[in-house]
């Protein structure tokens, strides 16, 4: 069902919201993170639609309020968290989609987040986290610009990196502000070479 809805899907979008995804062969076989920033609600489709793989989402649970909706979002992967609380669930069903060797995409900012200088919001320390405790690599990702009807836009998909400094240690305040650190400059740094012409021609 998913691959049926995600072909359909890909039609109308290609059409409707002309996107290329450049870098795509980054993304490694079996579990990783994706991090992405965050510019509108189509942010989940158009990843959802521009690689083949399900992939998993966190959604946050006021979406899923309508029962259809709610329904349709479960299918394409979405898991709903609490975002005013420490919802142990989401973080449960985030860690098992990882050790069943499925990608998991985060919105690290944890809102859209679009200026005119697409630049990123506070990162959170969610992916560093996941990563950690999975142990698997991480994949930035950047969209250039909020998806609009008919505008051209891009999504650039950057090299993997882990966390592996952090495995095995105790998860402290200061550790988690180191790793969120790294996560936060390498998100930063692909945006540098989306953003920046000069930087591609390197």
């Amino acid at each position: 069902m998913f691959h049926f809805v995600q072909i359909i899907l890909a039609l109308f979008i290609r059409m409707l919201f002309p996107t290329k995804i450049i870098g795509k062969k980054n993304i490694p076989k079996g579990a990783c993170i994706l991090s992405s920033n965050h510019t509108s609600n189509m942010d989940a489709v158009m990843l959802a639609v521009k690689t083949w793989e399900k992939k998993y989402y966190l959604a946050k649970k006021e979406l899923f309020k309508n029962k259809f909706m709610g329904f349709f979002l479960r299918k394409f992967g979405a898991i709903q968290i609490d975002r005013q609380a420490n919802d142990i669930t989401a973080i449960k069903n985030c860690l098992k989609v990882l050790k069943n060797n499925k990608k998991l995409v985060i919105f690290p900012e944890g809102t859209r987040v679009h200026n005119e200088n697409m630049e990123l919001g506070e990162v959170k320390h969610g992916v560093a986290m996941f990563a950690i405790k999975a142990k698997v690599p991480i994949v930035p990702i950047f969209i250039t610009k909020k998806p609009k009807m008919f505008r051209r836009n891009r999504i650039y998909v950057g090299t993997p990196f882990t966390l592996e400094e952090f495995y095995g240690k105790k998860l402290t305040e200061e550790e988690m502000n180191k790793a969120g650190d790294i996560v936060t400059a390498k998100m930063n740094e692909l945006r540098e070479f989306a953003m920046n012409p000069l930087t591609k021609k390197k």
